[in-house]
């Protein structure tokens, strides 16, 4: 995993946008079925919108009904950070960039069988989308 990044908080509302501001760097999540990429099929790579590390490709989306896009894995086992979660009165496990440290979403253990049982639950304002060329 490459170094990593370091802003002040000046620093990462000036790059981000109020919405992706508030979910990567507050935790914040957006309402179910709001999101730019919860219904995206298109091909391609879904970086972090804090950093531009890649995260999660489309080879592993897929439609949980959740209302947030859902993804079976990251696109390597270093690119995001699991962290417990007691907030809200649950138990959960947060995802976060492992490079920027930015709030992604949560993984859950109600996943597709066939691809390992995760379901990473992660928020369209965390996330920039590239296009396969």
């Amino acid at each position: 995993m490459t170094d990593k990044i370091r802003k002040t908080e000046a620093e990462w509302r000036e790059d981000l946008s109020p919405e992706q501001y508030h979910v990567l760097r507050e935790g914040g999540t957006e309402r179910a079925f709001t999101g730019k990429y919860e219904s995206n099929k298109a091909e391609g790579m879904y970086r972090c919108a804090g950093c531009g590390t890649p995260l999660f490709s489309s080879e592993t989306k897929y439609n949980s009904g959740s209302g947030w896009p859902s993804y079976t894995a990251p696109v390597e086992s270093g690119a995001v950070e699991e962290l417990r979660d007691v907030s809200h009165g649950m138990v959960r496990t947060e995802v976060r960039c492992a490079r920027c440290e930015g709030h992604l979403g949560h993984v859950f253990p109600d996943g597709p069988r066939d691809a390992g049982g995760l379901r990473y639950c992660i928020n369209s304002a965390s996330l920039d989308f590239q296009p396969e060329d």
